[in-house]
């Protein structure tokens, strides 16, 4: 998003932390509720466009979602859409986008406030690698020919019992409402948002054997005076950096790789 829409999403994003700050708030319900007006959107392109129409008064278009939503979803989902649809936004796309962060937010609040944020971003992240590394599972989670039922089936199956609800919750709804998105990016976002959620970066940890406890302590603390904030390791093992580590945060790459060290030196060999 950029321009109006940055500015858009940066307000809602702080009525909804004033929000949930208030754990009297049902985050799971507040959730599901904004996950149905996310499909609404995506539904109803004509109802998108007049509710972010920058000829409209933005109180008018907030009156439209209130009437639209109420009785529909719970009260703080009204509010909280009414007040984001009294925003400039630059497309009418980026509102639904805008609403379904804020879905997984709200998934995000519920596991933090029982205590498994840690487990939900690990889990996030690795099933993301598992689906890397496995094309038949993402060929069939992302088989546009396969209903969304047995999609959220076969999910369900894979997590049940294995990882925490949430989990389990916002894969389902990647793969069910993958919203043109590949599945691997949606699960990227999905890590990305668990981390922005203890305001902390995500740095991805590739090494050929895994680390040790003093070894991840070391290279936490290091990112953390490097980047000026706690960094949070996602860890991957691969045999084929052949030794030291590569360290990705975002589009920054830092490589200390043996690997990464031999194609270095056969380029200069070669030039």
């Amino acid at each position: 998003m950029n321009g109006a829409s940055r500015e858009a999403l940066a307000a809602a994003r702080e009525r909804f932390d004033a929000l949930t700050d208030n754990t009297s708030v049902d985050a799971s319900a507040l959730a599901d509720g904004l996950a149905a007006v996310t499909a609404l959107l995506d539904r109803e392109v004509s109802l998108r466009r007049v509710l972010t129409d920058p000829a409209q008064p933005g109180e008018a278009k907030a009156e439209l979602a209130g009437r639209l939503l109420g009785g529909q979803v719970g009260g703080e989902t009204v509010d909280l859409v009414s007040g984001m649809v009294r925003s400039r936004w630059s497309r009418p796309r980026d509102l639904a986008d805008a609403v379904e962060e804020l879905a997984a937010a709200a998934d995000l609040v519920a596991a933090q406030r029982a205590g498994t944020l840690d487990n939900v971003e690990d889990e996030l992240f690795r099933f993301g690698r598992i689906v890397a590394s496995t094309p038949e599972l993402r060929s069939a989670l992302a088989d546009r020919s396969a209903s969304a039922t047995a999609k959220a089936d076969l999910v369900r199956r894979l997590l049940g019992g294995r990882a925490d609800q949430v989990t389990e919750r916002l894969v389902v709804r990647l793969v069910t409402h993958p919203r043109g998105r590949s599945l691997e990016a949606g699960l990227d976002e999905l890590t990305k948002l668990a981390a922005a959620r203890r305001d902390r970066t995500v740095a991805v940890v590739t090494s050929a054997v895994p680390l040790s406890d003093q070894q991840k302590q070391r290279l936490g603390a290091a990112l953390a005076q490097l980047y000026g904030r706690q960094v949070h390791l996602n860890l991957d093992v691969d045999p084929e950096v052949l030794g030291g580590i590569a360290v990705r945060i975002g589009d920054e790459v830092i490589n200390g790789t043996i690997a990464d060290r031999l194609d270095e030196a056969a380029r200069r060999m070669a030039g």
